[in-house]
C-alpha cells in the first residue's frame, strides 16, 4: 500500500473491514453498519485498492479472508480499541443532563420485564436519555458489542466471548401458569397432572424460552398444544378465560399476575436455570455512560439468590 493511499484512508472503511471479518457476509455487514449492501461492496472495492489485495474472497461458505486480511486484522482491531478507549476517557457523563441514545439488545420477554420500570425511572430522572431496542441473534451479540453497535445486552445470552463482562441480575426458572379458578387445584402438580393439561404455546425470541420445547422433549413430557402463537403477550389473556395452561419464565408470570388472576405452579422436574444477566464489552469499559446504565440496571433488577 502506497503512502499516498494510506494518507487518504477513511476510518469508516476500516469499520467495514472489521464487520466483514466478523460476519463473513457483505449483506450482514451492511445490516450491522446500517448501510446498503451496494455501499458495503463499494467500500470493499476501495479497501482492495487501498491495500492492493482482494482481502475477502467469495465462497459457498461466505467471504473468506485472504492471508493479507489475516495479517491486517490484529493491528486494525487493536487500533480501533485504542481510539475507542481514548474517546471514552475524555468523555463526561451526567445522567441528569445527558442527551444520549443507548442501544440495548434484548428479547421480547426481556422488553416486557425490563422496559416499563426502566422507562419510568428515566422519565422521572433523566429526560435526555433515549433507548433503542434491538434483538441481536445470540451468536452475534459479542461482535455487535465489540463493534459498538449495541451498548449492552440484557437477558439470557449464553456463549459470549471472553471480551464480554457479565453481571447476573437473577436466576429465572420456568413454571406452569393456569387461571385462578382452574379445575386443577394442586399446588404441586405431578408429571401426570401436567400431561393431562391442554396448552397454549407462545413463541418468543427469548433464547432460554425457545429451548423449553427441546428440554421437555428430552424429559419425554407429552403435551397437547391446542394453540400456537407467534408472540407471547396475548397468551395470559387466553389462559385467564379458558382451562388452557402455558409454560412461562417465573419472572414473566409474576409480572402478568399482579392482579392475582392466575396460579403459578412449580414444575415437577428440573429444567436448566436461566441466568438473566446484563452484558457489556471490555472494549467500552471506560465509557462512563455505559457504566452508569449498567450499574443502574443492576441496582434496579438485581435479586439476591434466596
Amino acid at each position: 500500500m502506497s503512502q499516498s493511499n494510506l494518507a487518504g484512508t477513511d476510518l469508516n472503511l476500516l469499520r467495514v473491514f472489521l464487520a466483514i471479518w466478523d460476519l463473513r457476509s457483505l449483506t450482514a455487514a451492511g445490516e450491522r453498519l446500517a448501510i446498503t449492501q451496494p455501499a458495503v461492496s463499494h467500500a470493499l472495492r476501495r479497501l482492495r485498492t487501498l491495500f492492493e489485495d482482494p482481502l475477502f474472497v467469495r465462497t459457498p461458505n461466505g467471504m473468506v479472508p485472504t492471508d493479507a486480511a489475516f495479517r491486517l486484522y490484529p493491528p486494525l482491531a487493536q487500533a480501533f480499541s485504542i481510539i475507542s478507549e481514548a474517546v471514552q476517557q475524555i468523555a463526561k457523563f451526567d445522567a441528569a443532563t445527558a442527551r444520549r441514545v443507548f442501544r440495548i439488545s434484548m428479547s421480547d420477554m426481556s422488553e416486557f420485564y425490563f422496559l416499563p420500570p426502566l422507562l419510568a425511572m428515566l422519565d422521572r430522572e433523566t429526560r435526555g436519555i433515549r433507548i433503542e431496542v434491538t434483538n441481536v441473534p445470540v451468536e452475534s451479540v459479542s461482535a455487535a458489542m465489540r463493534a459498538g453497535e449495541i451498548d449492552l445486552a440484557l437477558g439470557y445470552v449464553p456463549g459470549l466471548d471472553a471480551g464480554c463482562v457479565t453481571q447476573t441480575l437473577f436466576v429465572d426458572e420456568h413454571v406452569c401458569v393456569v387461571r385462578a379458578g382452574h379445575p386443577l387445584r394442586k399446588t404441586k402438580p405431578t408429571r401426570e397432572d401436567l400431561a393431562a393439561l391442554r396448552y397454549v404455546y407462545a413463541s418468543t425470541n427469548a433464547t432460554g424460552h425457545r429451548m423449553v420445547e427441546q428440554w421437555l422433549d428430552e424429559l419425554n413430557l407429552k403435551r397437547e398444544v391446542v394453540l400456537r402463537l407467534p408472540h407471547f403477550v396475548v397468551a395470559p389473556e387466553i389462559v385467564m378465560h379458558t382451562d388452557l395452561a402455558v409454560i412461562f419464565p417465573r419472572s414473566i408470570a409474576r409480572r402478568f399476575n399482579r392482579g392475582k388472576a392466575f396460579r403459578i405452579l412449580p414444575l415437577p422436574f428440573t429444567l436448566p436455570p436461566i441466568d438473566i444477566q446484563v452484558h457489556t464489552h471490555t472494549q467500552f469499559a471506560a465509557d462512563p455512560g455505559i457504566a452508569w446504565l449498567r450499574q443502574t440496571l443492576y441496582e434496579m433488577f438485581h435479586r439476591p439468590e434466596a
